[in-house]
């Protein structure tokens, strides 16, 4: 009943507030309320009527005002709110925000519409087309514009035929291309927008081929509809203005770099004084502050090669991407000649490059959540040089603090880290005894890593973690990354293990696991595909990555047992690991997005070890995976965490994992969303080493997955989207088989239920 009484008070208001709406408007005015479109089709016309009307719709004007139960509440609020007496304010925000200004009827004139819609189905070759417009008064304030079509069966392209000196190499290369990868064919229907689309594409063409000074506009094309048969027969052909420059293409003569330019300059520099010749590059670099093999290796084109604006634009964008550049901008020059006879076309090229600040240190404090649902916070200090060997090399050192807890799990858990990292980032393939020549659209990155880390588990361990990865980066496109690791090195030392820690093992001799020290000798790859950046309905993210850890240190040791082999002193990882992670995210009416994810993760231990690394281990449940579950709460299989194994392992989890997430993504304003979703999923171990029987991979494993649905509020600060989702289980897999559906115990009136089974999660970031 009390939904009943809450909708029909929103009606209500809305009822009051439409009755309120009318007072606000100017003398004589009434409310635009849309356009309706009627059709009539020729009976030849083979496109449906619903197309047709959605088509024509296009050409509408004004759009009206947004609509609630028939209502412009957006309006109200408008003159509700009232004219604001600063342009930035409370009251200017909210108008801005909720409100809108009419669209009044004076701005509706129906006959120049329909001329619009009738002029637009010619455009789409449904020619003879004729549209009237008129509008109508509905209910006591609103106009409506009314409009129907007489719709003319659409016109298809007839022959196309490129015309004038088909002796011109120019044409000729046009003819063969249009008629190779053309979008006007024949059959297809006439539309003027392919016309427009062709030439532009042409000109893209031609740029590639070194017709620099080439435009679209020099193209003509000349449309015959009185062929009959509903044909259009296409004439296309140069245009006889066409300036001569634009008819031939254009060769490189030189390319000179200017890697010290400065934007306050008044002239630009061209003098060939202290100008060097390096891999056929002309580089004026008089401070020598960036090594000449840099140019020649981001610049993709040499003199004597034709001009191509692909080039041009990728080698723009690895200067750019070098990060060592603040400003980056190119210029052509046109070679004018002195001898009458020489008839070649040759212009030279010039870099302007302004460096960006060499050095930079920067000291920040970040909040953080981890998938863990650990809560944190961390101080740290970054030095920064963006061209540490003048082949710019980016160098950072970063030196960090700081504090992570949890107060998910039914104990409090403290961690502290203390540490440093050196990157170096090197904007080549870096490989010993190879050199490899890249000439794609984006540099490939070559890194280097080194590190260290102090971690206290509050007063139980200290652990020293030291790392090395050496990895290659490179993108063939903007949607795809790969990523090669040949090397990945850890080494973990557990040390100071206090008394207190010493008897829970012996209580729990399977904790000790969580302080052996281990050395990690990996190599891993990864490939990601992500059509996000790109504006489509259907966005995918794909990145699968395979890693192997021991293999050689097993075969030169011969490690057949668990922890029988070491190298450096202690035992090392055997392990292989297999990951694959899907989005897919469709975009439904009203901008709301249906956003789904999987995850699967394989972990196979052997030989030297029963299980993956700690450090590798997967986890379930909390703000990022299953949130109706906190981490370290769920899992693996239908085993569940004591506190003592909250309270004491690092890491709770397992060799395998499967987790599916839905989520229905709802917008409410620019910055505040809603979500609603459902979540499932679970860990398992290879191994009963850890936690038994119950956590170990059986073929009942879907019989063990965990579901957990709730809804969640996001707000989107700009610099940072602020997300709350609260999570209520709904399968619960450490409870005996038959009884793991909960749906029927969900009491919101028990506290005692509400305190076990709702979690709230606050976290930094949409889920996936």
């Amino acid at each position: 009943m009390r939904k009943i009484y809450f909708i029909a008070a929103v009606f209500l208001v809305l009822i009051a507030s439409s009755c309120s709406v009318q007072k606000y408007l100017p003398q004589g005015e009434r409310l635009y309320k849309g356009a309706t479109v009627k059709v009539e089709k020729n009976k030849e016309t083979t496109t449906t009527a619903k197309s047709l009307k959605k088509t024509i719709a296009l050409a509408a004007s004004p759009k009206p005002n947004k609509f609630l139960l028939g209502q412009p509440y957006k309006v109200w609020f408008y003159y509700k709110i009232g004219e604001p007496k600063r342009e930035k304010g409370l009251r200017a925000f909210l108008r801005n925000r909720l409100g809108e200004p009419p669209v009044l009827s004076s701005r509706v004139n129906a006959k120049a519409t329909a001329e619009n819609m009738a002029s637009l189905m010619d455009n789409l070759g449904y020619f003879h087309t004729t549209v009237q417009g008129d509008t109508v008064h509905t209910g006591s304030y609103f106009v409506k514009a009314l409009y129907t079509a007489q719709v003319q069966p659409q016109y298809k392209l007839g022959p196309i035929k490129w015309v004038g000196d088909s002796s011109s190499a120019l044409q000729q290369l046009l003819d063969r291309n249009s008629t190779r990868n053309g979008l006007l064919k024949t059959g297809n229907p006439y539309r003027l927008s392919d016309i427009t689309t062709e030439r532009d594409r042409l000109d893209l063409f031609l740029k590639t081929r070194g017709y620099y000074f080439f435009n679209p506009d020099y193209l003509m094309a000349y449309a015959d509809s009185n062929v009959g048969g509903r044909k259009v027969n296409l004439y296309l052909n140069i245009k006889t203005t066409t300036p001569d420059d634009a008819k031939h293409p254009y060769i490189i003569n030189s390319i000179t770099v200017f890697p010290n330019y400065s934007l306050t300059s008044l002239d630009l520099d061209t003098s060939k004084r202290g100008v060097e010749i390096f891999d056929e590059l002309r580089i004026k670099d008089t401070i020598k502050n960036f090594k000449k093999n840099l140019f020649a290796q981001t610049i993709t084109y040499r003199p004597g090669s034709i001009y191509s604006s692909r080039q041009q634009n990728t080698t723009l964008n690895r200067f750019i991407n070098l990060g060592a550049f603040k400003f980056v901008k190119n210029r052509f020059e046109e070679v004018k000649h002195t001898d009458v006879n020489d008839t070649s076309h040759r212009m030279n090229v010039y870099y302007y490059l302004t460096p960006a600040k060499q050095k930079s240190i920067q000291a920040q404090i970040d909040g953080f959540t981890k998938e863990n649902n650990f809560l944190g916070t961390q101080f740290s200090v970054n030095w920064r040089n963006r061209n540490a060997f003048k082949g710019a090399e980016q160098l950072a050192v970063k030196t960090y603090a700081g504090f992570e807890t949890t107060s998910g799990d039914s104990v409090k858990n403290r961690n502290y880290r203390l540490g440093t990292e050196v990157t170096l980032k090197i904007p080549r393939y870096a490989i010993p005894f190879f050199k490899i020549k890249e000439n794609n659209f984006y540099p490939p990155n070559t890194s280097l890593l080194l590190g260290y880390e102090l971690f206290k588990k509050d007063i139980f361990y200290l652990k020293n973690l030291f790392r090395f990865q050496y990895e290659f980066t490179w993108k063939p496109n903007i949607q795809t990354q790969y990523t090669v690791a040949p090397i990945s090195l850890s080494y973990l030392k557990a040390s100071n293990i206090t008394d207190s820690f010493r008897k829970q093992i012996v209580a729990s001799p399977s904790l000790l696991l969580s302080v052996f020290s281990e050395a990690i000798l990996g190599t891993s790859a990864s490939y990601t595909y992500n059509s996000a950046l790109r504006r489509t309905k259907n966005k995918v993210y794909f990145n699968t990555s395979v890693e192997v850890s021991g293999n050689i240190a097993g075969l030169i040791t011969g490690a057949k047992t668990y922890r029988s082999k070491n190298v450096f002193g202690v035992p090392f990882a055997q392990y292989a690991k297999f990951d694959i992670d899907y989005h897919f995210t469709r975009r439904l009416p009203s901008k709301f997005d249906l956003a789904n994810r999987l995850q699967i993760g394989i972990g196979l231990p052997y030989n030297n070890s029963k299980l993956l690394p700690f450090t590798k281990l997967y986890t379930i449940g909390g703000s990022s995976s299953i949130r109706g579950f906190r981490t370290r709460t769920l899992g693996p299989g239908t085993y569940k965490p004591t506190p003592g194994d909250q309270r004491f392992f690092q890491i709770i989890g397992g060799d395998y994992k499967i987790l599916g997430n839905t989520e229905l993504r709802i917008p409410f304003t620019p910055q505040l969303s809603g979500a609603v979703f459902i979540d499932a999923g679970n860990v398992w171990t290879k191994d009963t080493l850890l936690f038994g029987q119950q956590g170990k991979l059986t073929t009942k494993f879907l019989k063990e997955i965990a579901v957990a649905s709730g809804f969640g509020i996001r707000f989107d600060a700009t610099v940072l989207l602020i997300r709350a989702d609260l999570g209520i289980p709904v399968r619960k897999p450490y409870l005996p088989d038959g009884q793991r559906w909960v749906l029927n115990k969900i009491d919101f009136g028990s506290k005692m239920w509400r305190r076990e089974n709702l979690v709230l999660n606050i976290a930094i970031g949409l889920p996936f």
